[in-house]
C-alpha cells in the first residue's frame, strides 16, 4: 500500500496491521481510518528547537512517524472514524466533538452558504493554522501544545478562511486543476542524476550542469513542519537519476509552495487579539 513518507513524497509500503512485524508499530487503531477515502490533519504537539511553528499538513494515506517532522512525534487526525465489521453501526463518524461542531455551525450560518458541513469545517481548521498572523501571535503557545482554533467573528470570515482552506487543502493533496501550470523549466546537459542540490539566483541546480529555472525563492526555503519540501525531496534522492515523472513532479512542488505562500498571505483573522492586548491567553478552541 502506499504511504505518505513526507510531505508531497509518497512510498510504497508493506502494511499487515500486525505490531512488531513487517512495520514495527503500524498503529492501526488510527490509521486503519487512513486506508479509506479520508482527510487526516497532521500536527506536532511540541517543537524542538527555536524553529516557529509550520507543524500542520493534509493527508489522505497513513503517514510514518515523522512524515511532518523528524525530530517531533507527528500526529494525524484523520477526518472520518470508519466501523470494525463487529461494530453493530455501519455508518462513518465525523471526527468532532459533537457540541462544539454544532457550535461552529450555527456561528458559520450563512444566508447564502447555509450552514457549514464537516468539509467546510475542516477547511476552516486548515486555513487558521495557516493564517501568518495567528502563527505569530500564539507563536510560545504553539511549541508547547497543540494548536487551538478561534472561533470565527462572523459567518463571512468563517466562509472566508474556509475559502483559503479549500485552495490549500487541494494544493497540498497535489490536485493538478489547483496547481495548474508549472513555469519552472528543466534546463542543461546532462545525466539528470542529483548530486549536490542548490539553489542560486533562481536556478535549483541538481548537479553541476543541469537545473531548474526561474525558481522563486520561497519555493525553496518554504517550511513545511521540520522540512523544507523542495530541498527535502532533492536530497532525499541523491545519486538517483530524475525521469520525465520526477521532473514535473518537483515541478509541481515548487508551485505549490509559491502558491502556499501566496495564499497565507491573504489570510486574516478579526479574532486575534490587537497588540495593546497582547498574546498571554490562548484562542478559544474551537
Amino acid at each position: 500500500m502506499q504511504i505518505a513518507y513526507r510531505p508531497f513524497d509518497i512510498r510504497w509500503t508493506y502494511y499487515t496491521g500486525t505490531s512488531r512485524g513487517f512495520i514495527c508499530r503500524p498503529r492501526l487503531e488510527v490509521m486503519r481510518h487512513m486506508k479509506t477515502n479520508n482527510f487526516g490533519l497532521s500536527l506536532t504537539r511540541k517543537i524542538e528547537g527555536s524553529r516557529p511553528f509550520s507543524d500542520t499538513f493534509i493527508f489522505n494515506r497513513p503517514i510514518t512517524h515523522h512524515s511532518l517532522s523528524i525530530k517531533e512525534v507527528n500526529i494525524i487526525c484523520p477526518l472520518y472514524l470508519y466501523p470494525t465489521d463487529q461494530d453493530l453501526d455501519q455508518t462513518r463518524r465525523i471526527n468532532f466533538d459533537p457540541k462544539l461542531y454544532a457550535k461552529l455551525q450555527k456561528l458559520a450560518k450563512h444566508p447564502e452558504h447555509g450552514t457549514p458541513d464537516e468539509l467546510a469545517v475542516f477547511d476552516y481548521l486548515y486555513g487558521v493554522l495557516h493564517c501568518p498572523a495567528y502563527r505569530e501571535t500564539y507563536a510560545e503557545f504553539l511549541k508547547i501544545d497543540f494548536p487551538r482554533i478561534p472561533w470565527p467573528t462572523s459567518p463571512e470570515e468563517f466562509w472566508d478562511v474556509s475559502a483559503k482552506g479549500i485552495h490549500l487543502r487541494q494544493l497540498h493533496l497535489m490536485d493538478p486543476d489547483s496547481i495548474g501550470a508549472t513555469p519552472y523549466p528543466f534546463n542543461g546537459d546532462g545525466d539528470n542524476r542529483i548530486d549536490k542540490p542548490r539553489f542560486d539566483d533562481g536556478k535549483v541546480w541538481i548537479n553541476a550542469s543541469q537545473y531548474f529555472d526561474a525558481v522563486p525563492a520561497v519555493s525553496w526555503s518554504f517550511y513545511i513542519g521540520g522540512y523544507q519540501p523542495a530541498q527535502k525531496w532533492l536530497k532525499d534522492r541523491k545519486g538517483c537519476a530524475l525521469n520525465f515523472t520526477d521532473i514535473k513532479h518537483y515541478q509541481r512542488i515548487l508551485k505549490i509552495l509559491a502558491e502556499t505562500d501566496r495564499i497565507m498571505a491573504t489570510i486574516s483573522l478579526r479574532s486575534l487579539p490587537t497588540a495593546a492586548q497582547g498574546s498571554e491567553t490562548t484562542p478559544e478552541e474551537a
